[in-house]
């Protein structure tokens, strides 16, 4: 992490600086790569907040290694999504309708980019802000058993 609370950096505005993140990516690249070969699968990857921002980073540039993904506060990782195709892989998105850290309307931005990337997105505004509750918990299990049986 950087400074204790990112996983990339932002400029002063907050944006995401896309340049770091990209640079960050092949790093998660090679952890994944691991795991699916102790594994023997590819991997659901779950974050949270910027977590979920890495996450997005990772399926949208290598879909090739992700199973499936929960994504829990996200926002859009690129301004300009790229153009792949993430064939049906499932994912879901769970936004908080008080979140504080995020603008109206962020995930659902993120769950439309996937969309039109052709993945199979579960996209939900639950009654909560920036933390991850009980709510929150049993949506990703309920989700999880539909669609990981």
């Amino acid at each position: 992490m950087l400074g204790g609370h990112a996983f990339f950096r932002r400029h002063a505005d907050r944006r995401i600086d896309e340049e770091d993140l990209s640079a960050r990516v092949p790093v998660l690249r090679e952890f994944i790569l691991g795991m699916e070969r102790d594994l023997g699968a590819r991997p659901v990857v779950v974050g949270f907040s910027n977590g979920a921002i890495m996450a997005a980073a990772v399926l949208m540039s290598h879909p090739e290694l992700i199973a499936g993904a929960v994504l829990f506060r996200p926002l859009s990782p690129f301004a300009t999504p790229p153009l792949v195709d993430l064939g049906g892989v499932p994912v879901l998105v769970l936004d908080g309708a008080h979140d504080e850290r995020r603008a109206v309307g962020d995930g659902a931005l993120l769950a439309g980019d996937l969309r039109g990337m052709h993945a199979a997105v579960t996209h939900e505004v639950l009654p909560v802000g920036h933390a991850i509750t009980a709510q929150d918990e049993s949506r990703a299990r309920a989700w999880f058993r539909t669609t990981f049986p």
